[in-house]
């Protein structure tokens, strides 16, 4: 499998984050700078399609809400009493 060659970018960071970024590279967490970047890139990819997930969950549990029926309006007393009696009977 033949890899394609690392491109070279310029970014520009506050100097706490290059502070950081000198930090793990200088506690020998990381080998390199670029190492640092591309493990952030990794996890900011991770966390973007944890999101687009999320919102596809989200997306399904209000479709299947809205095809649930009519809903009811409810005030807290009556909530509470009704939560609190359905854990009794599942007990």
């Amino acid at each position: 499998m033949k890899t394609e060659p690392m491109k070279t970018l310029t970014v520009s960071l506050s100097p706490q984050q290059v502070g950081r970024l000198n930090a793990a590279v200088a506690s020998g967490s990381y080998a390199s700078n670029s190492e640092v970047v591309r493990e952030a890139l990794r996890l900011w990819e991770q966390r973007q399609e944890i999101q687009k997930f999320e919102v596809l969950r989200l997306k399904r549990a209000y479709e299947e809400g809205m095809a649930s029926g009519e809903g009811r309006r409810i005030d807290a007393p009556t909530l509470l009493a009704e939560l609190k009696a359905e854990d009794r009977a599942s007990d």
